[in-house]
């Protein structure tokens, strides 16, 4: 229900539904909102556009001169910022009403043009309706603006209702166009929100399409009634675009009406026609999160950054996880998630995939850095270049230092002890725990898990010295695993240790950025 009032609320503002459910698609991309909480806004963006239909409809075009008025002083003489916004808001009402008013006038002398009137009568067949609705507002990506066009025929008398209803049909599947164009390259989730857009559009078309003359009955029930003594076309004129207006709302509450209660479970059926994937591409890697659409908001870019950071330190985890496996298991491995290539391959396929969502990131960082930034967002830009290039730093010492060092040991044909086996676990665990602690501070800019790091970092150096003095033991016992693998013990170690330090500089850079703004 929160969802539906906001979507509404914020699309009154903007008046477009498009650019809500574009804005949508950015927001879960950059995991702001969840799938499931757009849908609600979704159906309440849908209701929030019939708006500028309804203003349209009351004459609102006849007050467009003096709007244009109002709102261009606002916007070029006060200072304060808050008012120019409106300013610019009213200005931009102003234009559109402005542009209605020039195209009903442009358009009178079609009244007693035989071909369009005929062309115009084509439309009552409902299928023709829909689909002219649909390519038209497609085209101009504008379901506000085609609304307008199809109510200023109506108000020349050109237009019928039964004709009109189909062509608002049309452009509420026309609309989804725009949003299935911004989901192109993004998320899972993104792109769920677009197709959650068509089949919402979609449906509500095929729920009323079939009892159009009873819904125009309906509409002109509850809409005014036009003077018996005016011609035919004047009392088209007079009446028909308030009730293409109201069938233009009653179609979007009635529907996102039926729709809202069942969100959770359209939601479940979504997920279901467009399932997750894996988020490794075996082939090549790939931007999930970064969109230069977005750049001239930086608030909303930072955020997609940190997505893309967050993938990075989920491909690192699965390195880690996988790197230590070989030094317990001489066997020849495969890869966990691509078992047609082997652990190693895995390991450095995943490498390739960190250095490159490194140089992106950074690009991407460094076009937000050339924007107008407030100091929160200037340090939130330096708190990820400096963290992508510690976590690049940690791919590389698994990929580069650890994985050669255990065809070192299997050249070796050794193995650790039995309490070296357990050390080496239980560090490794460590560091694992370190990096999940990672994904989650950096994810969600959790200064609680940032500071678990750093205190963990401390303990974990602590245990570091006391197994390796373990270990130095047991090699002066002349305990033999211990002291063939003792080189590859240390080295291991030390690298693991290493990778803990890392995790440490980047929560000790990210809580450095809090204390900054506080």
């Amino acid at each position: 229900v929160i969802g539906l009032m906001v979507g509404t609320v914020v699309t009154m503002i903007i008046q477009s539904s498009s650019a809500t459910t574009v804005m949508l698609v950015s927001f879960v991309q950059a995991e702001l909102m969840t799938f499931a909480q757009s849908l609600g806004v979704i159906l309440g963006a849908d209701i929030g556009t019939t708006i500028t239909a309804q203003l349209i409809a009351f004459k609102f075009t006849d007050y467009a001169l003096l709007m244009i008025a109002v709102g261009f002083g606002l916007k070029v003489f006060v200072k304060k910022e808050g008012i120019k916004n409106l300013g610019a808001a009213i200005l931009g009402f102003g234009i559109l009403f402005f542009g209605m008013h020039i195209m009903s006038e442009a358009m009178y002398p079609l009244r007693s043009y035989e071909g369009f009137i005929n062309l115009l009568l084509k439309l009552e067949n409902p299928l023709l309706g829909v689909v002219v609705g649909a390519l038209f507002t497609g085209l101009i990506q504008s379901s506000s603006a085609f609304t307008g066009i199809v109510i200023v025929l109506a108000s020349q008398g050109l237009l019928s209702l039964e004709a009109g209803i189909p062509l608002i049909f049309g452009s509420n599947i026309g609309t989804c166009i725009t949003a299935a164009l911004s989901s192109i390259n993004t998320s899972r989730d993104a792109k769920r929100v677009a197709l959650a857009h068509a089949i919402f559009k979609i449906s509500g078309v095929l729920l009323f399409i079939f009892w159009i003359p009873t819904f125009a009955d309906l509409v002109r029930s509850i809409s005014p009634v036009a003077d018996p003594s005016l011609s035919e076309i004047a009392a088209r004129s007079a009446v028909v675009p308030r009730q293409i207006a109201n069938s233009h709302t009653i179609f979007n509450v009635g529907f996102g009406l039926i729709f809202l209660p069942f969100t959770a479970l359209f939601a479940k059926l979504i997920i279901k026609l467009m399932p997750e994937k894996k988020y490794e591409n075996a082939t090549k890697p790939k931007i999930l999160h970064l969109d230069d659409k977005v750049i001239e908001t930086p608030s909303l870019a930072i955020e997609l950054s940190k997505s893309e950071v967050s993938c990075m330190i989920k491909l690192l985890k699965r390195m880690l996880s996988a790197a230590i496996k070989p030094f317990f298991d001489d066997k020849e491995l495969s890869d966990e998630a691509y078992p047609n290539i082997t652990l190693l391959e895995g390991i450095k396929m995943r490498e390739d995939k960190v250095d490159f969502l490194e140089e992106e990131i950074l690009k991407y960082l460094l076009k937000i850095q050339r924007k107008d930034l407030n100091d929160e967002q200037a340090k939130e830009v330096y708190v990820m270049m400096s963290s992508v290039n510690d976590i690049e730093s940690i791919g590389d010492i698994i990929d580069k230092n650890i994985t050669p060092l255990f065809q070192k040991k299997r050249n070796l044909k050794m193995d650790f002890s039995d309490a070296g086996k357990d050390e080496i676990r239980e560090y490794h665990l460590k560091a694992m725990k370190q990096v999940s602690r990672l994904g989650v501070a950096f994810g969600e800019m959790n200064m609680t898990e940032a500071a678990k790091i750093m205190e963990k970092d401390a303990k974990y150096t602590q245990l570091e010295s006391e197994y390796r003095n373990s270990h130095i033991k047991r090699v002066g016992k002349e305990l033999n695993e211990s002291i063939e693998t003792h080189e590859i013990y240390m080295e291991l170690m030390d690298l693991l240790k290493q990778i803990n330090v890392y995790t440490a500089n980047i929560a000790k850079t990210l809580i450095s950025s809090i204390q900054v703004k506080n």
